[in-house]
């Protein structure tokens, strides 16, 4: 793993990391109907983290020593955020929040979360959005996204505590701009990943 605590720097690193274990647990039951999952969606995302969550001593030394920290606007990111890098304040804001989960319209069958967030999700990138961002949208708000974190990362170390879809979402867009994946944490909760500007 490169050293993301490196001085000699003009522009970065960044650093993006998936949020800690939510409350919500998506294994559990009871197995809903599409829009009882719907209304377990809004609460997930309205939610905390499960209670007792440290942030992992790897991602701790990465973030020690970053000058600016953003999060997303959900409470689990910004949690994760507090935990992770506590000297600093994060600043919250919604074009880091995860990409939608509408599930599919489906009548008279009954889910566990979990599999109704691998069935909302494949629809979601075919085109179904019920009432909520499309994906093409979410696709533009990733651009957005990653040029917001590019912008702030001249002479500035950068940590995100976001979302594990929309982290996914981000790499393309930062490619773009000329960032290249140094460190791959992969995408449990609170795995990271490390930028750099080439």
């Amino acid at each position: 793993m490169p050293d993301p605590t490196s001085t000699d720097r003009k522009r970065g690193p960044i650093i993006v990391s998936r949020h800690g274990r939510p409350a919500l647990d998506r294994t559990a039951g009871p197995r809903l109907n599409w829009r009882e999952y719907r209304d377990w969606w809004d609460r997930y995302e309205a939610g905390a983290l499960a209670e007792g969550q440290v942030a992992p001593e790897e991602l701790k030394k990465a973030v020690a020593d970053a000058d600016l920290v953003f999060a997303s606007a959900r409470l689990r990111a910004q949690q994760t955020a507090a935990r992770a890098a506590p000297h600093m304040q994060a600043e919250y804001d919604a074009v880091f929040n995860e990409a939608p989960l509408p599930p599919p319209l489906l009548p008279g069958v009954r889910y566990l979360p979990k599999t109704w967030n691998i069935l909302a999700r494949a629809a979601w990138l075919n085109g179904h959005a019920l009432d909520g961002e499309s994906v093409k949208a979410a696709r533009q708000r990733a651009a957005e996204a990653a040029q917001k974190l590019h912008d702030a990362s001249e002479d500035t170390k950068v940590y995100l505590a976001a979302h594990g879809w929309f982290n996914r979402m981000l790499r393309p867009e930062l490619k773009k701009l000329g960032w290249k994946c140094a460190y791959d944490g992969g995408d449990s909760y609170w795995s990271f990943r490390v930028y750099e500007y080439r």
